[in-house]
């Protein structure tokens, strides 16, 4: 995989490798003691750059939306989403690194037992704006109404402070939002697996796109990215199959 001129140029135009990283999700990228950006994202970004044999700089962001619009408009060269299909518009995808399950909170008290009890009219649903689970329970809900917080970490402020229904999100960040909580429980069930990937811009052409393809897959069939997740003490997700 030794790349040559043209991916160096797709890759790098300004001589670095500017990898945008999402701090709104705590499964992938967060801060350690010194606030330095730290996670399975950063990690990957960085052995991208060593293979690429460039520097690495990040591009902090605090939502999905913010990271899909920093790399869609070329001021990062990589980034890390899920998968959706309004997001390929403008961003070329690898396969999915890791699984990661979309699941709803409600109030102990809330009538809501099951996720078909969600979609019904006068049902208030919180997301994050332009998250994963923002775009497909857009596409899914035929009743309900959403509500969109500000950013992923927001969601339970925005669920408690306005009184709405349900709360929709990754089910790690739910449950840590709610640690310090009573009188939350989460429904039994997930409402979506999130498949979660690295992406350039379509406009970085379909070999920089295929280079990128095959280095996922080398780091899941490495064991780099289980590696990472237990480095980082990441649990409740599973390293997608190899493809």
């Amino acid at each position: 995989m030794t790349p040559d001129r043209t991916l160096l140029e797709a890759f790098a135009p300004t001589g670095v490798l500017r990898a945008c990283i999402n701090l709104g999700n705590p499964i992938l990228a967060g801060v350690d003691a010194q606030s330095r950006p730290t996670g399975i994202s950063v990690d990957l970004a960085g052995a991208l750059a060593k293979r690429l044999g460039v520097e690495l700089e990040l591009v902090v962001v605090d939502a999905a939306g913010k990271s899909v619009e920093t790399v869609t408009n070329e001021q990062a060269d990589v980034g890390f989403f899920a998968i959706d299909p309004r997001r390929a518009a403008t961003i070329g995808f690898t396969s999915p690194y890791v699984l990661i399950e979309g699941y709803y909170l409600v109030r102990d008290a809330s009538p809501v037992k099951t996720n078909a009890d969600v979609d019904h009219a006068g049902t208030r649903v919180v997301v994050g704006h332009g998250s994963a689970y923002d775009l497909f329970l857009t596409r899914e809900l035929k009743h309900a109404e959403i509500v969109r917080a500000p950013t992923s970490p927001t969601v339970i402020k925005t669920f408690i402070d306005t009184g709405c229904e349900v709360a929709a999100g990754v089910k790690q960040q739910l449950e840590q939002d709610v640690a310090n909580l009573t009188g939350y429980r989460l429904l039994d069930e997930r409402f979506m697996v999130i498949r979660q990937a690295m992406g350039v811009p379509i406009t970085r052409g379909e070999g920089a796109l295929a280079y990128l393809k095959t280095f996922v897959e080398d780091m899941k069939r490495e064991g780099f990215v289980a590696d990472a997740m237990k480095r980082h003490g990441i649990t409740g997700v599973s390293v997608a199959p190899t493809e």
